[in-house]
C-alpha cells in the first residue's frame, strides 16, 4: 500500500488484535438527539453513512442506554425487539463502505439520566443533574453488571462491529471510581482496588458475552479535571486491568460534565489533552484513541507523530464537515468547513433537548430533509452583503448551478466573523473565513468588495438575497456622542484608544466578548498550552489527582478596572450559551471583571458614566464607555426593493438581529438557498 505523501500516519491501517482499521480517523461518540427523534435511526443511518462514505475509518455511535434507568427518556438497547433499528444504521455503514467499522457507545448515565430512578453507588447528587440517585443495592449492582452485557450482545445481533462502554465524564462507571461519589463501605468502595471492580466486571462479563472477534473499546478518565478527582496511578492501574480482561482499544476522556475547565471549547487550544494520551499510551500497550480539539488534519497528524495516541477522534468535525477525511486525503485541506468549537448547534442543543446540528454546517443531522441538488432553473442572484449569511447563501447557491454576483461595501468577506476573530479564545473564526473564501472561488462567486449598491442598481437580476446585517444600536442617552463613548466595533477592531478605567453597557454575547478583549494580556490562551493550563489551573506534567488538585489557576490581565453592566436585573451572562457561558464568566471574574446588573443609564459626561442601580443613584468615574447596546437591522435596502416589485429575501441580521446569531443566520441562508 503506498503511502500518503502529506499524512502517512493518518492514512495509515492499523491491526486492533481483532480487526485491522483502514485508517486512524475515527469519528468519535456525540449524542445527537437523532436517538429519540421520531424515524431518527434511518436519519442516523443516512448521517452516519454519509461519513463512512467520506473516508472515515471507524465511527462510535452516540451514547446508548442499557436499560432505563441508565437513560430515563427516548432509545436504549436492552430488549431483542429493539435491535431491528439499529440495524438501519450498521447496514447504512457497511454498504457506504464495507472497510468501515462502526461500534455503538453504552451509555449507563447513571446519576445524569432523565429520570427519577436513576443510580448511582451512593446517594450523592451531580451539581448537573436532574435528580437524587437511588443507592445500588449489591443485587442491583449484578443487575447494571448483566445489562452491559446483554445490550453488548444486543449491539453483536444489530451488526455492529464493536462496542465502546464510556467509564467517565460523571455517567455511572466514573462515579464508582471516584471517592466523592462512592462512599461505600463494602466490596463496591473503599480503596481503589474495589472502587474499580465495577468496570472491571463490566469488560468481564461483556468480553465473555460477546466472544473473542468483536471490539471492546474502553473510554477512560485519562484526566477528570475534577478536584480530588483519579490520581495518575489510578488511571494507570484501571487501564492495565480493564485490557486485562480483554479491552482492544482504550480511548482517553478529559473530564467530567460539572468539571470547572473547559475541555472542548474554542478557547482551548488544539490538540491540547493529547499529551495525556500519549503518557498513558506508554504503559498499557494497546492502540489508543485520543481526542479534543482535534479539528484539522494536519493536527491529526501531528498527533499520531508525537506518540500521543493510535487513533485520533474527530467527532464536532465530522458534524461540520463530512467530507473532513476525504477531502484530507485528496490534498483540499483548504476546502474543510471547520469546527470552530462554538458548541452553539451541538453541545447547547444536546443539553438543552434540542436535536444537534453545526453552525457552520446546517445540514448536520438532517441529511434526510436539507440537500443542496442542482438546480433545474438557474437564476441570475444578486447577495447584498458578505457577512456570514451572504456567504453561506452565495456559495450554496452558486454550488446548485445559479450564477450569483456577491456585492459587500466593505474590504472584505466576513461581516461579524471579522470582529469575533479578534476577541481572544475565538481566533478559529479565521478558519471559517478561509472556508467561504475558498468556495466562492471554487463556485464562481462574482465577489465584488468595496462597492455598495442600492436599489435601482439591482433591477436586473432575478432575485435579489439582502444580507446587509446590523448596525450597532445607538441608546438614546445624554453625553451619548462624549469622547469617553465608543463603539464596540472601534474597540474590538483598534479604531479608538481604551482607557483605564473601563465600563461596558451591555452585556450580552458582544459585552462578553469586549470585556474578555479589553480585560485580556499576553498570548491568548487559545493559542498556547501553556497559558491554557495556567489559566485553569490544570497541572500536565506532575498530574495530581483530576489534573487540577491543588493547583490555583492564574490569569494575565491587562491590569484595566472594568464593570460590566446591564440594564437587566437578572445575573450576567444568562443568555450565553449552557455549555461554554460558565467559562466566559468564569474567565471575566478571574480578571476581576466586576458584574453590575439592574442600571439604569441617565447621562454621560466629563465625570463619567451616571446610573442608577437598583434605584439608587450611582456613579462610574471611567475613562471610557463602551457600547453593546444591541444591534438593529438595516432593511432599507430590503424595504426599497419591494417598493419597486423586485423579488428579493432577506436573511441573517438584516431578517432578526435581537441578538446576533450566526447560527440562525446561516441555516436560514442554506435553507433559502437549497429552494431557490
Amino acid at each position: 500500500m503506498s503511502v500518503h505523501p502529506r499524512y502517512p500516519l493518518l492514512f495509515s491501517p492499523l491491526d486492533i488484535g481483532v480487526t485491522k482499521l483502514k485508517n486512524r480517523a475515527l469519528m468519535g461518540s456525540m449524542h445527537t438527539g437523532l436517538e429519540e427523534a421520531e424515524n431518527g435511526f434511518a436519519k442516523q443511518a443516512a448521517f452516519f453513512a454519509e461519513r463512512a462514505r467520506n473516508g472515515v475509518g471507524m465511527i462510535i455511535t452516540g451514547g446508548i442506554p442499557p436499560n432505563f434507568e441508565g437513560g430515563g427518556r427516548g432509545s436504549k438497547l436492552s430488549e431483542p425487539h429493539e435491535v431491528a433499528e439499529h440495524r438501519l444504521v450498521t447496514d447504512a455503514v457497511h454498504a457506504a463502505d464495507p472497510d468501515v467499522k462502526i461500534c455503538m457507545q453504552i451509555l449507563h448515565m447513571g446519576p445524569l439520566a432523565r429520570t427519577s430512578e436513576c443510580v448511582a453507588p451512593s446517594p450523592v447528587k451531580s451539581r448537573i443533574g436532574a435528580y437524587m440517585p437511588n443507592a445500588l443495592t449489591a443485587e442491583g449492582i449484578e443487575k447494571q453488571i448483566r445489562d452491559f452485557a446483554n445490550c453488548a450482545v444486543l449491539a453483536k445481533e444489530a451488526g455492529y462491529d464493536g462496542v465502546e462502554i464510556i467509564g467517565s465524564a460523571g455517567y455511572l462507571i466514573s462515579t464508582f471510581l471516584v471517592e466523592k461519589t462512592n462512599r461505600r463501605t463494602d466490596e463496591w468502595g473503599g480503596s481503589f482496588e474495589n472502587r474499580m471492580r465495577f468496570p472491571i466486571e463490566i469488560v468481564r462479563r461483556v468480553r465473555k458475552a460477546v466472544g473473542p472477534d468483536f471490539i471492546i473499546v474502553f473510554r477512560i478518565s485519562a484526566m477528570d479535571m475534577l478536584q480530588g478527582g483519579l490520581a495518575w496511578e489510578e488511571v494507570v492501574a484501571l487501564g492495565k486491568a480493564i485490557v486485562a480482561e480483554g479491552v482492544n482499544v482504550v480511548s482517553t476522556h478529559f473530564c467530567w460534565h460539572e468539571a470547572l475547565v473547559p475541555t472542548i471549547a474554542t478557547m482551548v487550544p488544539r490538540a491540547a489533552f493529547t499529551q495525556v494520551t500519549g503518557r498513558l499510551r506508554k504503559e498499557l500497550g494497546v492502540p489508543m484513541i485520543t481526542s479534543n480539539r482535534i479539528n484539522m488534519p494536519q493536527v491529526a497528524e501531528d498527533v499520531l507523530a508525537r506518540g500521543d495516541g493510535d487513533i485520533v477522534s474527530m467527532a464536532r468535525p465530522m458534524l461540520a464537515d463530512s467530507e473532513l477525511v476525504k477531502k484530507s486525503f485528496e490534498g483540499r485541506e483548504d476546502e474543510i468547513n471547520t469546527c470552530i468549537a462554538c458548541n452553539q448547534a451541538c453541545l447547547d442543543h444536546t443539553f438543552n433537548g434540542k436535536l444537534v446540528s453545526c453552525l457552520v454546517n446546517p445540514r448536520a443531522c438532517h441529511e434526510t430533509e436539507l440537500n443542496y441538488l442542482p438546480t433545474n432553473l438557474p437564476k441570475n442572484i444578486a447577495v447584498v452583503g458578505a457577512g456570514p449569511a451572504g456567504l453561506a447563501f452565495s456559495i450554496t447557491a452558486a454550488e446548485r448551478g445559479h450564477k450569483v454576483t456577491l456585492f459587500e461595501a466593505n474590504d472584505d468577506i466576513g461581516g461579524q466573523f471579522n470582529l469575533a476573530r479578534k476577541i481572544p479564545g475565538k481566533e478559529e473564526f479565521d478558519e471559517t473565513i478561509r472556508y467561504f473564501r475558498r468556495k466562492i472561488a471554487l463556485h464562481g462567486v462574482d465577489l465584488r468588495l468595496n462597492t455598495r449598491v442600492d436599489a435601482d442598481a439591482l433591477s436586473g437580476f432575478d432575485e435579489v438575497i439582502v444580507a446587509t446585517g446590523i448596525e450597532p444600536r445607538t441608546p438614546d442617552i445624554p453625553g451619548i456622542d462624549h469622547p469617553k463613548v465608543v463603539g464596540y466595533m472601534d474597540a474590538i477592531l483598534g479604531r479608538k484608544p481604551i482607557g483605564k478605567r473601563v465600563a461596558i453597557m451591555g452585556a450580552g454575547g458582544i459585552g462578553f466578548d469586549v470585556a474578555e478583549l479589553v480585560s485580556h494580556a499576553g498570548v491568548s490562551a487559545a493559542l498556547d498550552v501553556d497559558v491554557f493550563a495556567r489559566e485553569w489551573g490544570i497541572d500536565f506534567r506532575n498530574h495530581p489527582r483530576g489534573g487540577v488538585t491543588g493547583v490555583e489557576p492564574h490569569v494575565e490581565t491587562s491590569g484595566r478596572e472594568i464593570t460590566l453592566m446591564q440594564r437587566k436585573s437578572d445575573a450576567l451572562g444568562k443568555t450565553l450559551g449552557r455549555t461554554t457561558g460558565w467559562t466566559h464568566r468564569l474567565s471575566l471574574q478571574r480578571r476581576d471583571v466586576q458584574m453590575v446588573g439592574g442600571v439604569d443609564y441617565l447621562k454621560i459626561d466629563d465625570e463619567g458614566l451616571h446610573t442608577r442601580v437598583n434605584g439608587e443613584p450611582r456613579l462610574f468615574d471611567v475613562d471610557t464607555i463602551i457600547v453593546c447596546a444591541g444591534q438593529t437591522s438595516m432593511r432599507k435596502l430590503y424595504d426599497d426593493l419591494q417598493a419597486r416589485g423586485v423579488k428579493a429575501a432577506i436573511v441573517g441580521g438584516a431578517y432578526e438581529a435581537a441578538e446576533l446569531d450566526a447560527k440562525r443566520a446561516i441555516d436560514q441562508a442554506c435553507r433559502l438557498a437549497a429552494v431557490v
